[in-house]
């Protein structure tokens, strides 16, 4: 069973750590747990790993956030994985920083990257795991907020809030999204 984990982020330096690109700080956490490089391949950097019998893709597209559903769909069909064994880990506004959900469907909410995917994907049914960044912004202020870099003790909690983003990935992959949902959902 062959598995495709995308994080949202956008490359470069001057993004690196902030909140837009907590999908690609899950997924490099990851990938150094589990002594896994990556390399650039097509519109992605990307890696791979085997957990129980599962063969899991991980990719960064270096796409921008706005154009991830290009590289998504490029690797869904390269490596010809069912988008029943897609998962997108994305950051969210609405939720509490570090507050993780999975969703098998849903609407962007506003989301550039998730909206680029629904669009280059034909709808809404994909999996993503949520990641709450927070909104504490002023009003017309929320583009400022994403690309800021975490604060001080956000980014000390971070590691803890990433760990559990990977426990719920290999769950994903080995027992499913509905267990998983009820397991790790709160």
């Amino acid at each position: 069973m062959k598995y495709l984990i995308a994080g949202l982020g956008n490359p470069g330096h001057e993004y690196e750590l902030t909140r837009h690109n907590v999908g690609f700080l899950v997924l490099d956490r990851l990938a150094d747990v589990h002594q896994v490089p990556f390399s650039t391949g097509r519109l992605v950097d990307k890696t791979e790993l085997k957990y129980k019998g599962r063969q899991i893709h991980l990719i960064k597209p270096n796409t921008y956030m706005n154009l991830s559903g290009k590289a998504i769909a490029y690797w869904l069909q390269e490596l010809k994985i069912p988008k029943e064994n897609l998962l997108i880990i994305v950051d969210d506004l609405a939720l509490p920083f570090g507050t993780l959900r999975l969703r098998t469907k849903g609407s962007s909410a506003g989301h550039n990257g998730l909206k680029n995917i629904e669009l280059v994907l034909g709808g809404q049914d994909y999996a993503r795991l949520r990641f709450g960044i927070g909104n504490a912004y002023a009003k017309g202020q929320q583009v400022d907020f994403v690309l800021s870099n975490f604060l001080p003790q956000e980014f000390e909690a971070l590691p803890t809030f990433m760990d559990k983003a990977s426990e719920m990935i290999f769950s994903f992959c080995t027992t499913g999204a509905e267990r998983t949902m009820a397991q790790f959902n709160q």
